[in-house]
């Protein structure tokens, strides 16, 4: 492969690579109150025992 190849896959790489890292650093998790993640568990739970009962039928 000609050097220009791979300055482009060099290139194609670093910039997915950068985005990851830039994506990563960015995140942050979000503050719930107890009562936000009670919410979100008994929602969960609701859901599985639903996709549950679909499956059985």
């Amino acid at each position: 492969m000609p050097w220009y190849a791979w300055l482009i896959i060099v290139l194609a790489l670093g910039s997915i690579l950068g985005g990851l890292l830039l994506l990563r650093d960015s995140a942050r998790k979000l503050p719930l109150t107890e009562e936000q993640l009670k919410r979100i568990h008994q929602r969960n739970a609701e859901m599985d025992a639903q996709d549950a009962r679909d499956d059985k039928r």
